[in-house]
């Protein structure tokens, strides 16, 4: 049976002294005062039903602490694993009892399972608790973007290819064990598509490169048929019991990985044979997490992963943040922030600064028709300064401000691991940031208690 909480424990058991060790109290208590937080987290793990029965696990409060030191320190679960063993200060945070070790693997299948609507519902508990210490007041905000990476080596045509048949092939021995004499044959090509890769890595002439790609693609090609010939006897078969599982889940597997291997040798032989430009909708980036988007952010370098907005707030909070798939330009954004802005406060900002993406006449007279009294824009892109605001004074001051939400974001990729998403799958990806902007906001919070105090 699994528990929300256990008994409260005294933070620390001795006096500490380190800033790190006095941000994690404070941190610690400002979780205590929120005590709705544990609801959603409790939920995840056991589901709406309560049971009575199994072993304790985890509490809920654990796992979310656990979780919040995870991004706060920007560790991997080994060494989350290692430093609550290790350390003190981080074993009264996350209220471990005597003996209670937790390893990466327990770590991880246990804040895996906290969903990005509980992450993003914890934020606005931690939003709102800041509210009402007056440390922030939602009336004046900052906008905007950045990409963070997803966990993916970078891509091309050769590599993909690679991939996608060495998965395939290792679905198709996976069915061999499964299904006695199945009724499919096929041939394990790894060795000789590595070598072919390595020949187009080191081609020396364009022709060399397009011959060795022609040969990689006839490959994929032979592969793909042994994938549908396969997919078809494991239809065809008729197991039993668990048996049958298995192979359902198998068959899932490999529909997934033909449908991208035909997509990658599409797109590879349109660019390498025709030589055509595929569109960055249309480009499969990575054959594991094929939900990466390609990310052009003006001259600057291609990110692969996915396109982040957020809201601070004068405080140095994030008061909300977007995770949107595709590249959407800034401007198409600009209106649903504000709208989720009023939604968070009831009201909408009375100031926003938002950065030169965000500009157009359209935005400038959609704001102020939502109640926004002043919108500056960092780049004007033919609009006025008095169409925006009430003033160059008043300008300038929200042109410096909004500067400030590119040390936000700086701080949260160094410190609290957003720059790369280690997380699998979209919805994996989306609680990862979430996370983040959570541990981020905690911590922020917890500083800017103590300047109070």
């Amino acid at each position: 049976m699994r528990q929300r909480r256990k008994r409260q424990m005294n933070l620390f058991h001795a006096s500490f002294k380190s800033d790190i060790g006095k941000e994690l109290q404070m941190m610690s208590q400002i979780l205590d005062k929120n005590p709705k937080i544990l609801e959603g987290v409790y939920n995840d793990l056991v589901g709406i039903k309560n049971s009575d029965t199994g072993r304790l696990g985890m509490t809920a409060e654990q796992v979310l602490r656990c979780g919040i030191l995870k991004q706060y320190r920007d560790l991997t679960y080994e060494e989350l694993a290692f430093h609550l063993e290790d350390s003190q200060s981080f074993r009264a945070f996350a209220r471990l009892e005597m003996g209670q070790y937790p390893v990466g693997s327990t770590l991880q299948e246990n804040i895996k399972a906290l969903k990005e609507k509980t992450w993003e519902g914890i934020n606005r508990l931690v939003i709102g608790y800041a509210e009402e210490e007056e440390l922030e007041e939602g009336r004046k905000i900052r906008l905007d973007s950045t990409g963070v990476e997803s966990n993916i080596h970078y891509p091309t045509d050769a590599t993909l290819v690679q991939d996608a048949i060495r998965v395939v092939t290792r679905l198709l021995m996976d069915g061999y064990q499964l299904v006695p004499r199945p009724a499919y044959r096929f041939s394990d090509h790894n060795r000789v598509v590595k070598r072919r890769v390595l020949k187009i890595k080191n081609a020396k002439s364009p022709k060399e490169r397009q011959s060795a790609y022609k040969n990689l693609l006839q490959i994929a090609g032979e592969v793909r048929g042994y994938g549908l010939a396969a997919r078809a006897a494991l239809v065809a078969y008729d197991g039993e019991g668990e048996q049958i599982i298995f192979i359902r889940n198998l068959i899932q597997e490999l529909e997934r990985a033909l449908g991208l291997l035909d997509r990658i040798i599409d797109q590879t032989r349109r660019r390498v044979i025709y030589g055509e430009k595929v569109p960055a909708s249309e480009k499969v980036v990575s054959f594991f997490e094929d939900h990466t988007d390609i990310i052009e952010k003006g001259q600057r370098e291609i990110i692969y992963g996915h396109k982040v907005f957020l809201t601070g707030g004068k405080s140095g909070l994030i008061l909300d943040c977007l995770i949107v798939s595709g590249n959407p330009a800034d401007t198409d954004l600009f209106i649903p922030m504000l709208e989720r802005q009023e939604g968070l406060y009831g009201k909408p900002p009375r100031q926003t600064a938002a950065d030169g993406g965000f500009a157009s006449l359209d935005n400038l007279n959609r704001a102020k028709k939502i109640g926004v009294k002043d919108v500056s824009f960092s780049r004007k892109r033919g609009l006025s300064v008095l169409e925006m605001v009430k003033s160059h004074w008043v300008y300038r001051k929200l042109k410096s401000f909004r500067a400030g939400i590119e040390a936000n974001i700086s701080r949260l990729k160094r410190a609290f691991g957003l720059t790369r998403c280690t997380w699998t799958a979209w919805e994996g990806f989306k609680q990862y940031v979430w996370s983040a902007v959570v541990s981020y906001n905690l911590a922020v919070s917890a500083n800017l208690q103590l300047a109070k105090a």
